[in-house]
């Protein structure tokens, strides 16, 4: 099917992660440019009111998932396509030669880096083999090793996976975290925990972007300094119990739902830019990190587009559509593009979707 707008495919635009945020940031580049698909598991998605084109797809490990996926592509003659959801991510990375041989332009990192990021305690591991500061960390599977650890406070979360903060707790003492093992199953878990050093405060807390072309090339940085002060933008808060000033009031977890003052923070930024560098991004990378005493400590890397990606595109830092002025329109993109600085929070939104349940 042909288009006068440039036919582009967003996957996973329900749910709130970063898959609707895509979608927003392509709305925001202005009328005209792109024919946007929407796609989602949820034939009932609220976004489905945000497309041009909408369609269901499997979830991402369903058998079916890719032939369901490469027919929707060649339905609506697609050019560009954009994951909403790690797992379809992972599928993007292992069928990248598959979509690519469609001519889809696929803006994902190097299988490398995303099977790196998405395993934090290879993140961590990586970070200090190239020299940068990262929390003290520790991949337990058992309550033995729990108990060699004695740097509290600690961060406790999954080893791989647990986007948007999902499973992640912090434990005060070794009764807190032996409890915290008992509760989920530590010596039961396929992957297990990893303990990581909490540091800083939650007024120091930034999630970072920092946009590579496809062949590796810096094009921009972004960052946006959280507000974590309600149920919306925090995941866990407890008093800090450890007699330590230094960590605030207050010992906090942010959600996956950021928001802040959004600018170029570049005494955090370039810190960012020579870690995204070494570890060879290709594409976007979002850089989760406190800043302390004037060094960025990272506590995950997402090798992907981030759930902040709409706020950066209000701001004119659009990072999906510059990838695609840069690869498909061909567009010289100046390096440290001009882009403005804000104060952007988040809300709750209402929808009607439909009647009463059947």
């Amino acid at each position: 099917m042909k288009h006068e707008r440039m036919p582009v495919l967003v996957t996973a635009i329900g749910g709130g992660g970063h898959g609707e945020q895509i979608l927003k940031a392509l709305r925001l580049a202005g009328e005209g440019k792109y024919y946007i698909v929407g796609a989602d598991a949820n034939p009932a998605s609220p976004q489905f009111s945000m497309v041009d084109a909408r369609a269901s797809l499997p979830l991402a490990n369903d058998p079916s998932y890719m032939d369901a996926l490469l027919t929707l592509c060649r339905k609506h003659g697609v050019r560009a396509l954009f994951h909403g959801c790690e797992p379809e991510l992972k599928q993007f990375a292992r069928n990248r030669a598959a979509i690519e041989s469609e001519g889809i332009f696929l803006p994902i990192n190097p299988t490398k880096v995303i099977d790196m990021c998405m395993n934090k305690e290879s993140t961590n591991r990586e970070l200090a083999a190239l020299g940068f500061e990262s929390p003290r960390f520790a991949h337990v599977s058992t309550k033995d090793e729990l108990k060699e650890i004695d740097w509290f406070p600690v961060v406790v979360k999954p080893s791989v996976g647990g986007g948007g903060s999902a499973n992640v707790y912090i434990a005060q003492n070794m009764t807190e975290l032996l409890g915290l093992a008992d509760y989920l199953g530590l010596e039961t878990m396929e992957n297990n925990f990893l303990i990581q050093e909490y540091v800083g405060t939650p007024e120091c807390e930034y999630t970072v972007g920092v946009l590579h072309d496809m062949d590796g090339n810096y094009l921009n940085s972004i960052a946006v300094r959280r507000l974590l002060s309600g149920g919306l933008n925090i995941r866990m808060s407890v008093p800090n119990r450890t007699g330590r000033a230094e960590f605030g009031q207050k010992l906090v977890i942010s959600s996956g739902v950021s928001h802040g003052y959004v600018g170029r923070f570049s005494e955090v930024t370039e810190q960012c830019k020579e870690i995204a560098k070494a570890i060879g991004a290709k594409g976007p990378v979002n850089i989760q990190c406190r800043f302390v005493e004037g060094k960025v400590y990272v506590f995950e890397i997402n090798p992907r587009f981030s759930g902040t990606t709409s706020l950066r595109a209000m701001v004119g830092y659009n990072e999906p559509d510059v990838l695609v002025r840069k690869h498909l329109f061909g567009e010289n993109i100046k390096t440290d593009f001009d882009y403005e600085e804000a104060l952007i929070l988040r809300s709750l939104v209402e929808n009607r979707v439909g009647g009463v349940a059947p």
